[in-house]
Formats: structure tokens, C-alpha cells, sequence
């Protein structure tokens, strides 16, 4: 099922607003669990965790900056 340009729009705003701020303050949580661990692979696991988020959520943000296709055109 697709997802309308209103419904991704409204979509990409509560997941740039409410949701990638409550994963950044998790993937901070589980980062602190690291400490020990040597820089080099704290480096690699955050840098995993900072570009997986992107892939489940691409649909929702695709599309999204350009005009709506649904609109009536305007003269």
C-alpha cells in the first residue's frame, strides 16, 4: 500500500521531530554501554547506527520536497 503525498509528509515530520530524536537519545544510551571498548569500533558501530535508520524510513521521505502530484494545477 502506498502512502498518499499528505500522509508521507505528515510521516517524515513526526519522524524528524518525535522519532529521530528519541533514537538518537537510545543509540546514546547503548553507545555509553561502550566505554571500554576500543575507539576505533565505538567509531564503526556509530557510524552504523547513525546511517541505518535511513533504510526502513527512505519510502516515507521519498518525494517529499517536491510539489504535490495530487494538487489541481494551477493556471
Amino acid at each position: 500500500m502506498a502512502l498518499s503525498y499528505k500522509a508521507r509528509k505528515r510521516w517524515s515530520l513526526f519522524v524528524l521531530m518525535i522519532g529521530l530524536p528519541v533514537y538518537i537519545a537510545a543509540i546514546w544510551y547503548l553507545m555509553s554501554w561502550l566505554e571500554g571498548w576500543p575507539v576505533w569500533l565505538q567509531l564503526v558501530i556509530g557510524l552504523m547506527f547513525s546511517i541505518i535508520w535511513v533504510f526502513p524510513l527512505k519510502a516515507v521521505f521519498l518525494g517529499v520536497g517536491k510539489a504535490d502530484p495530487d494538487a489541481p494545477p494551477q493556471d
